[in-house]
């Protein structure tokens, strides 16, 4: 029986078993790779996830803080203390600090380069608005080019000063913009006019969130360009702003009367003033001129005498509304004092003037109020520059708020001291007042699980109740 020579040869599939490894080997490293790339995507969404999460918990420890300041100045317009100008700072400062289940919030704004807890004053600076030249120019690194630029950038006409700026000088250089003509809105407007550069607005403090951030303290490493010393130099942004805003709410936290609207009892029974020096105000306030500080240097009874012989001389020929029953009233036909009342006024004590300018005002509120100068929370350079020409008196205000535990409580309280002159009083008083409105809340908010943070900055008006927020940035 012959052989079976179809036997297979062993050799012959050797090449086929090679190519099967080399594509198992092949299949495994492919495989590898997509669970490896499944992985770092895997990896990089939780990690992203986990900052998501993180950044959630640092914006609402953040909110909180914000929140938090806003409760302050709330209640303290509604149940103020007037006996103690310093009290809602303290609380303010308090709640500084703070903590929620997802993280913890810091609030701090700098005082003469150094961070303290709490939100900033904007009354603790110079509305801008209200500047004369000779005050711009106490700014460090101002030049009379630019105090003149800001001035014609406020002002109504397009009438250029010696060295300022108007309309031609912007339309001339294609910068797409005008002066507003108006008052400046905030204080990077302050850059648009010509002349003010970011370095002399800002200075190192680039954000303008009155901190000082890494960048702004390591030296030429990154912009801005600062010296590394720990300290916050925030250029003009230091002395000036644009936020503060006058209130018509007294502080008893009452609507403020108005003395060209009031009648003599009731400011009588407003201000614990006498009959006589109820009708010379009702005189006074009438006056086309009239302005609340004028009462600081001036005797009342001067001060309404105008009015009165003007209102009484109106009121000759058609004298029935001067007297009564054939016997002279003592008044003019409007309610003002006559010449023999004039002399029985007494010159308002320091208590009756703290009341009325705490609740009395002479606006009627149809348009804006200019915040003032706050001399409790003002820094000296502030306060020395309100007064460039005289800081004997400016130094002296410093002292007398200084050593009251209450601070100043109206700005009547500067009467009486013999460092202070009459002229200097009535230089600082349109400028100056004792209390505050607008603050700026910056809030670092940090994340409890991965230390993440977010900051967040509000300007707060709590002029009015609920307080109104004027700006929100969140970074």
């Amino acid at each position: 029986m012959p052989r079976n020579l179809s036997r297979s040869n062993p050799r012959s599939t050797r090449p086929r078993r090679g190519s099967v490894i080399v594509i198992v080997v092949w299949a495994v490293a492919i495989a590898a790779i997509i669970v490896g790339a499944a992985q770092v995507m895997a990896f990089r969404q939780a990690a992203m996830g986990r900052e998501s999460i993180a950044r959630v918990e640092a914006r609402w420890a953040a909110r909180a803080g914000i929140e938090e300041s806003i409760a302050v100045l709330e209640y303290h317009t509604e149940e103020p203390d007037p006996l103690d100008a310093r009290q809602m700072y303290k609380d303010l400062e308090t709640s500084a600090d703070g903590e929620v289940e997802s993280g913890t919030w810091e609030i701090r704004h700098t005082e003469d380069g150094v961070e303290v807890p709490g939100p900033q004053d904007e009354h603790a600076r110079m509305n801008v608005n209200q500047l004369t030249q000779l005050q711009l120019m106490s700014l460090s690194g101002m030049t009379m080019d630019v105090a003149d630029a800001i001035l014609d950038w406020r002002d109504t006409d397009d009438e250029s000063r010696l060295m300022g700026a108007e309309r031609e000088f912007y339309v001339n250089r294609n910068l797409g913009y005008e002066p507003r003509n108006g008052d400046i809105r905030s204080i990077p407007e302050i850059e648009l006019i010509a002349g003010a550069f970011p370095s002399s607005v800002r200075g190192e403090d680039a954000n303008l969130n009155g901190r000082l951030d890494p960048n702004e303290n390591d030296g030429a490493l990154s912009e801005p360009p600062d010296d590394a010393d720990g300290l916050l130099d925030a250029g003009w942004s230091a002395a000036l702003t644009a936020r503060s805003a006058g209130s018509l709410l007294g502080v008893s936290g009452e609507a403020r009367l108005n003395l060209k609207e009031a009648g003599a009892e009731e400011v009588t029974e407003r201000f614990g003033v006498t009959a006589e020096q109820a009708a010379a105000l009702v005189a006074f306030a009438k006056q086309p001129s009239a302005k609340l500080e004028m009462l600081l240097t001036q005797d009342l009874a001067s001060l309404s005498q105008t009015g009165g012989n003007r209102n009484a001389a109106g009121a000759q020929g058609g004298a029935a509304g001067g007297s009564r029953n054939g016997r002279q009233s003592g008044r003019s036909a409007s309610g003002a004092p006559s010449q023999n009342q004039n002399s029985r006024i007494q010159p308002l004590d320091n208590q009756q003037l703290r009341r009325i300018f705490q609740e009395a005002t002479l606006e009627d509120g149809s348009k804006p109020i200019l915040g003032k100068v706050n001399l409790n929370t003002a820094p000296p350079s502030v306060i020395r520059a309100l007064l460039p020409e005289d800081t004997i008196s400016a130094d002296a205000i410093l002292s007398i708020r200084n050593a009251s535990s209450t601070g100043l409580l109206a700005i009547s309280d500067l009467r009486g001291s013999s460092r202070i002159t009459e002229q200097a009083l009535a230089a600082i008083a349109p400028l100056a007042d004792t209390q505050s409105n607008v603050f700026t809340i910056t809030s670092r908010g940090r994340s409890a699980s991965t230390g993440l943070e977010v900051e967040i900055t509000v300007v707060v008006d709590r002029s009015t109740l609920p307080a109104r927020i004027l700006e929100y940035r969140e970074q």
